[in-house]
């Protein structure tokens, strides 16, 4: 009962993305394609949103729910970690046509070949799993 709250966003976030048309497949195709602007329209604006919520978070000493003082950590200085990431998730994201939390948004809305790639996720996920301590960081 407790996690009734996070339940909810989720589903009105499901909602949103739908209505915004961002978990379409046609919209992702015309985005990495540098057809229209709406895809980037969203991102920006979330970018945007992220970079002013963490100014306040910063400047004013909001808590969180639970009452206790938000630490967000230094950033890491090593660009080449952050471009392998973004190329890698973006491979992920032009070859499935959705990104994580999409995944189980179209999978609700009845795009049920999502499963595939929620199994391929999930697996990548344990295989990186296994071999991160191994990998360079």
């Amino acid at each position: 009962m407790k996690f009734i709250k996070f339940l909810i966003v989720g589903i009105f976030f499901g909602i949103i993305l739908v209505k915004s048309e961002a978990v379409s497949w046609y919209r992702i195709f015309e985005m990495f394609k540098f057809q229209s602007f709406h895809m980037y329209g969203i991102i920006g604006s979330a970018v945007g949103l992220g970079i002013l919520s963490i100014y306040l978070i910063k400047k004013t000493g909001v808590k969180s729910i639970e009452g206790k003082d938000i630490k967000i950590p230094s950033k890491n200085k090593s660009f080449k970690n952050y471009l392998f990431g973004g190329i890698l998730f973006g491979f992920g994201w032009a070859l499935a046509g959705a990104c994580p939390g999409p995944m189980y948004i179209l999978l609700g809305t009845g795009v049920f070949s999502m499963l595939i790639v929620i199994a391929s996720a999930t697996l990548g996920t344990f295989v990186y799993g296994l071999l991160r301590d191994k990998l360079p960081h």
